[in-house]
C-alpha cells in the first residue's frame, strides 16, 4: 500500500510501506528529538572513499524515526531519559552528493542551485557572503548533528567523540557549533530575548494531533495537523524511493543582540506611555506573545493558563488593534489573516502550505537571567543566538517564501491598513516606519520607527537528510 502523504501519519498502526518509511527515516524530522546539548559539525570531503567510510561509521550510531517514536512511548511510561539513545543526524549538500559521486540527487531547485543557500542571498536579503563566519563561506559537503538530554551529558560527549574519531585526513572539519537549550522558571523552552519558543509547531503525526486536541487548549480555532507531504520527500538515491524518504534541512546561524532588543522594548514602552506591568506589552507587540507564551491577541497581559496556548486565530483582531500585523509570530504564520495583494480575501490553505517544521536550538553562554528585571546594558550584545533549523519538503515554497514574501515584505499582511513593516525579529532589509495600537483593542494607532535589527545572519546552508537506506548503500 502506497504511503498517504495528504494527511498526518498514524504511526502506531503503520504497516507495510508506511512502516518501512519510518524504519528508514531519520529521527527529529516527523517529531522533535530532545537535544538539550547539541553538536553540529560541518564537513568537506576531500577523498570520496574516506567520506563514504566515515558516513558508514556514523550510520552505526544512528537510529530510525520509528525507534525514536518507540523511545518516546517508553519514556511516557518510565520517565527515564536514559532509555532514549543519543540523536545522530546526517545531511548532505548538493555539492556533497557530487563529492560522493552519487548521481541521483534530490531535485529541489533551491537545494541544487550553485552555492545552495548562497544562491538565494539576494532574494532573502541576506548579508554579503564576506560577512558570514568562515565556516559558512566555503563549500560545505555535509552536516552531522549529535544531541541528547542534559541528564545524558556523559553519553552525549562519548558519542560526539566517537564520531570525531571516525574522521580521517581526507575529511576537513570546517567548523563546529554547540547548542544548549534555555528554559524559563516554568520549564518552557525560550530563546535569548526571553520569549517562549517552539509552541506553535505543525504536527505530522495523527497521535500528536489527538494529544493536542485532548490535553492542551484544543484545536478548534487553529488546526495544527499538516500533511506528511509537507515535510518529507522521496529519497532518489535510496534503493526504493517509493518507501525511502528524507527531508530538506534549512540551517541558519542567527546571532542575537539582546541588549539592542531590550532597548527597543523600553523605547516602545516609553513612546506608548506604558508604565508598570503594562511595559511588558511593548515586547509582546514586537513578538506577538508575552515572554511566558501568552498570545497577545487573546489578552492584554501575561499569565494565560497552562498548558501554553496555541488554539487561536486573528479572527477577532482583523484591524491589528490587539496584536500588530508586523508582530513576529503573525508575520511568520498569519493564521488566515494575511489577505491577498489588492485587498483580496485570505486563503488559509495557501498560507498553511508555507509552514515548515522548526527544530532550532539556542547557542551561547550568558550569566544573566533572560527573564530577569535587568537594564539592557546588562544583556549580551552578541555571541548568543539561535541555530535555526527547519525541515521542508519544498525549500522555495516553504522557507524561502516565508522569509521573502512574508517576513521581509513590509506590505504583508495585505490586510494591514498601512504598510505593516518587516518582521521586527528576523526581518532583513530597510526597516520603514510602522504603527502600533495606542492601547490594547484600540483601533487608534501611533506611527513610529520599527525596532532596530537585533538578529544577524552569520551563515547557513541547505541540506538533504537522506534515508537510512541510502546511507546503508554507501
Amino acid at each position: 500500500m502506497s504511503i498517504d502523504l495528504t494527511q498526518p501519519l498514524q504511526w502506531t498502526s503503520a504497516t507495510g510501506d508506511a512502516e518501512t518509511m519510518l524504519e528508514n527515516l531519520q529521527p527529529n524530522i516527523v517529531k522533535p528529538h530532545v537535544r538539550d546539548d547539541l553538536t553540529v559539525l560541518f564537513l568537506h570531503f576531500d577523498v570520496a572513499a574516506e567520506a563514504r567510510t566515515f558516513l558508514q561509521g556514523v550510520r552505526t550510531h544512528m537510529k530510525s524515526a520509528k525507534d525514536h517514536l518507540l523511545e518516546i512511548q517508553a519514556f511516557k511510561a518510565s520517565h527515564d531519559p536514559s532509555a532514549s539513545a543519543t540523536y545522530v543526524g546526517v545531511g548532505l549538500t548538493a555539492s556533497g552528493y557530487s563529492a560522493l559521486s552519487v548521481a541521483a540527487t534530490p531535485a529541489d531547485a533551491k537545494f541544487s542551485q550553485p552555492g545552495g543557500m548562497k544562491g538565494s542571498r539576494g532574494a532573502l536579503d541576506d548579508p554579503a557572503i564576506s560577512l558570514w563566519e568562515p565556516t559558512y563561506r566555503g563549500d560545505i559537503h555535509a552536516v552531522v548533528l549529535v544531541g541528547d538530554a542534559a541528564t545524558n551529558e556523559g553519553r552525549y560527549v562519548g558519542v560526539r567523540n566517537a564520531i570525531l574519531d571516525l574522521l580521517t585526513e581526507g575529511i576537513t572539519v570546517l567548523g563546529e557549533e554547540t547548542g544548549r537549550s534555555l528554559v524559563n522558571a516554568d520549564g518552557h523552552g525560550i530563546e535569548h530575548f526571553g520569549y517562549v519558543d517552539g509552541r506553535s509547531q505543525p504536527l505530522f503525526l495523527a497521535e500528536d494531533v489527538t494529544d493536542e486536541t485532548n490535553t492542551t487548549d484544543g484545536t478548534n480555532a487553529w488546526n495544527p495537523a499538516f500533511p506528511l507531504g509537507q515535510l518529507v520527500v522521496a529519497d532518489p538515491a535510496a534503493p526504493d524511493p517509493s518507501v525511502h524518504f528524507g527531508s530538506y534541512l534549512v540551517f541558519r546561524k542567527l546571532e542575537q543582540n539582546v541588549a539592542l532588543f531590550k532597548e527597543a522594548e523600553d523605547d516602545l514602552a516609553d513612546r506608548l506611555g506604558l508604565v508598570g506591568e503594562d511595559t511588558e506589552r511593548a515586547g509582546a507587540m514586537i513578538i506577538g506573545r508575552f515572554e511566558d507564551g501568552t498570545p497577545l491577541t487573546i489578552q492584554s497581559e501575561a499569565g494565560a493558563h497552562e498548558p501554553l496556548m496555541n488554539n487561536f486565530s486573528y479572527d477577532s483582531d482583523a484591524e491589528g488593534s490587539k496584536c500588530p500585523f508586523h508582530a513576529h509570530i503573525r508575520k511568520s504564520n498569519p493564521r488566515g489573516s494575511g489577505g491577498a495583494p489588492g485587498g483580496g480575501p485570505a486563503n488559509l490553505a495557501f498560507e498553511r502550505s508555507h509552514i515548515m517544521a522548526r527544530r532550532g536550538q539556542t547557542y551561547g553562554h550568558r550569566s544573566d537571567d533572560p527573564n530577569g528585571d535587568l537594564p539592557p546594558s546588562a544583556r549580551p550584545t552578541g555571541d548568543v543566538g539561535l541555530l535555526f533549523m527547519a525541515f521542508n519538503a519544498d525549500l522555495g515554497n516553504q522557507f524561502e517564501f516565508t522569509q521573502a514574501a512574508w517576513v521581509n515584505n513590509p506590505n504583508f499582511p495585505f490586510t494591514s491598513p498601512t504598510p505593516a513593516g518587516l518582521d521586527p525579529v528576523i526581518g532583513q532589509g530597510p526597516r520603514p516606519q510602522t504603527d502600533f495600537p495606542k492601547a490594547w483593542g484600540d483601533p487608534a494607532r501611533m506611527t513610529t520607527d520599527q525596532a532596530a535589527q537585533a538578529v544577524t545572519l552569520k551563515g547557513g546552508q541547505y541540506f538533504f537528510m537522506p534515508s537510512l537506506a541510502f546511507l546503508d548503500t554507501l
